[in-house]
């Protein structure tokens, strides 16, 4: 995987994983109330960078860790 396409995998599973959450954790944590959207925008906006910063340093691990679980499950990497 070329770097650009590995920094566009990370920007894109990690915004879609972020997403999903601070949705929940958001809500868990407070319930609806009014300002709802402006909470979970703000922690959706601190954990957004941190989760991408993550992904693109963890994804080279984590895939030769997928390669060698499938390989050791009878499979072909």
């Amino acid at each position: 995987m070329d770097q650009k396409s590995r920094v566009i995998l990370a920007l894109l599973m990690s915004g879609a994983m972020a997403l999903m959450v601070t949705l929940l954790v958001t809500f868990l944590n407070l319930g609806f109330p009014h300002d709802f959207i402006v909470r979970w925008l703000k922690a959706y906006a601190i954990a957004w960078p941190i989760a991408a910063a993550t992904a693109y340093l963890v994804m080279p691990l984590a895939r030769r860790a997928t390669e060698r679980i499938v390989a050791s499950l009878g499979g072909t990497p």
